[in-house]
């Protein structure tokens, strides 16, 4: 009874996880994009890049330590 609850919140969890992958992968994308477009962009465009590319790679190991299965 409790542990098909506990299986039920893993699964919503994990789907929560996969989605914000994909969004986080997405914007990393869109930002490589800009960066290589524009020659001349500023030291934030480079900033916000870093960030989104630690957030990515960090939800990207958490999922590896879920064991997570990204489809």
């Amino acid at each position: 009874m409790f542990f098909n609850n506990k299986q039920k919140l893993r699964k919503e969890y994990d789907a929560k996880l996969v989605h914000l992958i994909r969004q986080s992968k997405q914007d990393l994308d869109n930002l490589q994009q800009l960066e290589n477009l524009v020659d001349d962009f500023s030291l934030d465009t480079i900033a916000q890049k870093k960030i989104a590319e630690s957030k990515y790679f960090y939800l990207f190991k958490e999922a590896r330590i879920r064991r997570v299965q990204l489809k």
